[in-house]
């Protein structure tokens, strides 16, 4: 989900509807509120006291996200720097192999989105739920895919707004430094907001430096944290 790329981000488990490998930039999945993956335990809100509360359960902080949201549309002045891209929707099959190398070059560090394969993706767009235009591709000059904006859209619930996602963005490393990070990011947004959201939201590591400072620079603020504990005899 980078200062012009952040580095690599955002993926958890995957959350009730994944920052910025932006070359360092990439936005993976994001949490299940109260669900463990494999060792893992989510708490879906972090507070001051969460780590001394798990600590008395024998469990260590290993994650720690902040959810970040921002309204919509974007106003013209941070519109103003960012480079003019031209973004088109996916296509299933066509561009999964592309799509695939940008992911895992991006997310290479990162703990759930690296190593996808065509398996782990075949299962993601062969979700009901899939709607291939809210997946923004990006091509470099020579026609190979360097970056994606994965978006998703979550319905107004009793408790929280319609809401746009950022869910997934990545930039090849080879990009970093020339705005495509950005790029990608608001158009993103863009999209989100023409399908009529008023509301911007992604999840980001809370050490991701270079990621969170774009993401400041476009108007997100902090919502919440979630964090993650595992065992501390884990060995894992």
């Amino acid at each position: 989900m980078p200062p012009d790329t952040p580095h690599p981000e955002s993926p958890l488990p995957e959350s009730p509807l994944p920052e910025s490998a932006l070359p360092e930039s990439a936005l993976p999945e994001s949490p299940v509120a109260g669900q463990s993956a494999g060792e893992l335990i989510w708490v879906k809100n972090h507070l001051a006291t969460t780590d001394a509360d798990q600590a008395a359960f024998g469990r260590e902080r290993v994650r720690l996200l902040q959810q970040m949201r921002r309204s919509l549309p974007l106003t013209e002045s941070e519109l103003a720097g960012t480079p003019s891209v031209y973004l088109r929707a996916f296509q299933v099959g066509t561009d999964d192999a592309g799509l695939l190398r940008v992911n895992n070059r991006a997310f290479v560090w990162h703990p759930d989105q690296s190593a996808w394969d065509s398996e782990r993706l075949h299962a993601q767009t062969t979700m009901p739920e899939f709607d291939r235009s809210l997946l923004l591709i990006h091509e470099s000059e020579a026609g190979a895919i360097d970056g994606f904006c994965w978006t998703k859209i979550h319905p107004a619930t009793q408790t929280e707004p319609a809401c746009g996602e950022i869910y997934v963005i990545a930039a090849d490393p080879d990009t970093h430094g020339t705005g495509l990070g950005r790029a990608l990011t608001v158009g993103g947004l863009k999209l989100l907001s023409a399908h009529g959201l008023l509301v911007g939201m992604l999840y980001v590591e809370s050490d991701n430096e270079s990621a969170i400072k774009l993401y400041d620079r476009l108007g997100f603020t902090v919502h919440h944290y979630e964090s993650a504990y595992r065992s501390a005899d884990s060995d894992l």
